[in-house]
């Protein structure tokens, strides 16, 4: 009897146990609007400790740089204050950058963008023209080019390149720190976490320590810092080198006589932060713009040119700036660029390959372990 009953108590508590958990899923799925709209909400909220966040992380290399040089001088009071003096003059240098892209860099690519627009229905006219005079035998005179065209005809760049367009894309970049006050906020925060990010790193393992065992912590702490090391470098290296490369092609392009040269020269360098895929993109759309505008000789030289100078970035400078922390294969470079770009749009195309390159560490490292466990048994 005593069984009977305790058989019948495990049942009914078996199926309360599951009763409660399909109601306990039926309200989550049923408020899951309404937990969307918190968590946006929240995010909106904390947006400006994020992009506090994000910009120490950004300043954290030229900051820690000019601290290094600061602790060396012989002045005493800029060994003492040697922290200070670098974030205040990382953050003139920033804002000295900024001011120079603003006044200086922005107006002539605006210019371009806003001459290019005016100038688009002459340069279609001049394609169709072309295409006209090509001889009925020519490989490029086929009905699929022709059905290009006629798409190339309908579609308005007038309506991604506009200025109200332009403005709306700086609105959505710099809309996760809106108004003034978030601004202020944001940059109070990054100044704050770059001159206490020691206190900050102390805290976060301690409070590690005391969570996980002393394997663990250990573990944790050696693939933190290899996965900071390797984003510090492919973020700080991807933009020398594309700021490099994006000088030299305006410089080449300038040269050349090349109409638009600056607007090429800064697509070309900022397509060039995305591995493999980028510089193939800019250098494409580079030739094509330059086919159209200047004619098929120099849309030529300007190719040959801008490959040569891509190549040498490639094998010497790209090197020479990166280093051998970010060797993976080409094969898992291109695939992690595919599925960042296919998942997360140009960001995910950005960060990618040093996603994959902290994955190809774990995955590494758990394969070694493995084997070692397995071999001293």
């Amino acid at each position: 009897m005593k069984e009977e009953l305790k058989g019948h108590w495990k049942t009914w508590v078996f199926f309360l146990t599951l009763g409660t958990i399909f109601i306990i899923l039926y309200k989550a799925l049923d408020s899951i609007g309404y937990l969307g709209d918190f968590i946006g909400n929240f995010i909106s909220v904390i947006s400006p400790f994020l992009v506090g966040l994000l910009l120490s992380y950004l300043l954290y290399i030229p900051e820690s740089k000019i601290e290094k040089l600061y602790k060396r001088a012989r002045a005493r009071f800029c060994r003492k204050h040697a922290r200070k003096l670098a974030i205040l003059t990382t953050y003139i240098i920033a804002i000295l950058i900024l001011f120079i892209i603003i006044n200086v860099i922005l107006p002539v690519l605006l210019e371009s963008v806003n001459e290019l627009i005016v100038n688009l229905q002459s340069y279609y006219v001049k394609v169709i023209d072309t295409y006209n005079n090509l001889p009925e035998d020519s490989i490029f005179k086929t009905e699929q080019v022709y059905n290009a065209l006629k798409e190339l005809q309908n579609f308005d760049l007038q309506q991604y390149l506009s200025m109200d367009r332009i403005t709306g894309y700086v609105k959505s970049v710099v809309g996760v720190a809106k108004g003034i006050f978030d601004v202020f906020v944001a940059i109070v925060v990054s100044v704050y976490i770059l001159a206490e990010r020691n206190e900050i790193l102390q805290f976060f393992k301690k409070l590690i320590r005391a969570i996980f065992k002393e394997k663990t912590y250990t573990s944790i702490e050696q693939y933190f810092y290899k996965a900071n090391g390797i984003f510090f470098k492919f973020i700080s290296s991807q933009l020398i080198d594309a700021i490099i490369v994006g000088v030299l092609a305006t410089i080449v392009m300038n040269i050349l006589q090349i109409k638009y040269a600056s607007l090429l020269g800064f697509t070309i360098g900022l397509f060039n932060m995305i591995p493999y895929f980028g510089a193939i993109i800019a250098v494409a759309l580079a030739a094509i713009i330059t086919l159209i505008t200047d004619g098929f000789s120099k849309a030529l030289l300007m190719l040959i040119i801008v490959v040569i100078l891509q190549q040498i970035d490639a094998n010497i400078i790209n090197p020479k700036i990166i280093g051998d922390s970010l060797k993976i294969s080409p094969l898992l470079v291109i695939l992690a660029v595919t599925v960042g770009g296919a998942y997360f749009g140009v960001i995910g195309m950005f960060l990618g390959v040093p996603v994959a390159a902290v994955l190809k560490i774990l995955v590494n490292a758990y394969i070694d372990n493995k084997l070692a466990e397995r071999y001293t048994k």
